[in-house]
């Protein structure tokens, strides 16, 4: 398996530029997610190391290799697109066999080429060599799609249908495994149940993966490490929790969850801690700021929604709450707080009500759950 090296990868189409001096050390063996909003150049980069689109500047490596002059079949690389790209009028095992059937050509005389050809076209006609008959029922297996061999891919459902095309990309033993949105054609549950099929492929395989997704559950759930993409720009790299708890920019503390982004001015410290003045609100914090005008961060979950005998925190505020919404193991509620309206995070407590719409609290943060940026 290989490593993925980018260094200062630029694209424009028609003098836009879409990617800016992108820079990626991916290990060997790692699962890694390029994770934005749509059109941010997630899948452009992708593109990039696959081989369909030409960098306009910037090298790209699989382990020690330069790529950039190789033709995407030249590159070890698998790939599962969005649509899965699959042939409807084939069946699964000959899907799976497809690029082995490619492979084939390569070097043949002319009459195995001929009956490679004829068995690309029907697979009835001219049996399989065993090399290849093995190697695909031993990847369909695997994915545990070897009842359905010989069904057209079109009776398939969703979540079989990306298994077909995942075991098509994993037969040709890739050095890197490719993978663009993959699961956005499914429904919730069947993507959190895929979600945890396609980590233990890539932990079993120890496969070098990239993961393009616009959903930063997916990246955060399966990556061992994310790069957070906007506007053709890498802003930040790190694990699901180092971005998830220190965020370098708003737009990551925004997207990579969701937060409480406030605007504050810093005063004089006190008794080791930040003090900041948001509105008409003190907020202290055991993180710093070398700026005067900063963004106070504070997540939900972070928020306590306090009881009167509750014990003091350092920070406190009243408020009262504009909506209530009930997601099964939390009620989150939106909180008027002076100016500014804070999202609040609580565990539900079957038997217990939920707070209504009007209804005054008091809320409590701790120093060490407010971060500034």
């Amino acid at each position: 398996m290989g490593s993925v090296v980018v260094e200062k990868l630029t694209k424009d189409f028609s003098g836009v530029t879409v990617l800016q001096n992108i820079n990626l050390d991916i290990k060997e063996g790692e699962f890694f997610a390029l994770l934005g909003p749509s059109g941010c150049g997630k899948t452009t980069t992708m593109r990039c190391i696959a081989g369909f689109e030409k960098p306009t500047s910037g090298v790209i490596r699989i382990g020690e290799k330069v790529i950039n002059g190789l033709t995407p079949n030249q590159r070890n690389c698998g790939m599962v697109f969005q649509s899965y790209a699959l042939f409807p009028h084939m069946n699964v095992f000959d899907n799976v066999a497809y690029s082995l059937n490619v492979k084939r050509l390569k070097g043949s005389n002319v009459l195995k080429k001929m009956a490679t050809y004829t068995r690309m076209l029907n697979s009835r006609l001219v049996k399989y060599p065993k090399d290849i008959e093995k190697k695909v029922r031993d990847i369909l297996e695997y994915v545990e799609l070897t009842e359905h061999a010989k069904k057209l891919t079109s009776a398939l459902s969703g979540g079989q249908q990306q298994r077909v095309a995942l075991a098509r990309a994993l037969v040709m033993e890739p050095e890197v495994l490719l993978m663009d949105e993959p699961l956005s054609n499914l429904d919730q549950k069947l993507r959190h149940t895929m979600r945890n099929t396609i980590r233990k492929i890539q932990q079993d395989l120890k496969i070098t993966t990239i993961f393009v997704t616009h959903d930063q559950e997916e990246a955060m759930s399966m990556a061992d490490r994310v790069a957070v993409m906007n506007e053709g720009e890498i802003l930040q790299i790190g694990t699901p929790t180092d971005l998830y708890s220190n965020p370098r920019t708003p737009f990551i503390a925004d997207f990579v969850g969701t937060s409480n982004i406030i605007p504050g001015e810093m005063l004089d410290p006190e008794d080791g801690l930040s003090v900041i003045q948001i509105g008409n609100q003190v907020v202290k914090s055991v993180s710093t700021a070398d700026k005067k005008a900063v963004q106070v961060i504070i997540r939900p979950e972070n928020i306590n929604v306090l009881k009167e005998e509750s014990k003091e925190y350092d920070n406190s505020f009243e408020g009262e709450i504009l909506f209530a919404t009930y997601l099964g193991s939390i009620v989150r509620y939106d909180i008027k707080v002076g100016d500014y309206t804070l999202t609040a995070d609580t565990t539900y407590e079957s038997g217990k009500n939920i707070l209504k719409a009007g209804t005054s609290v008091k809320l409590g943060v701790s120093p060490e759950r407010v971060l500034l940026i």
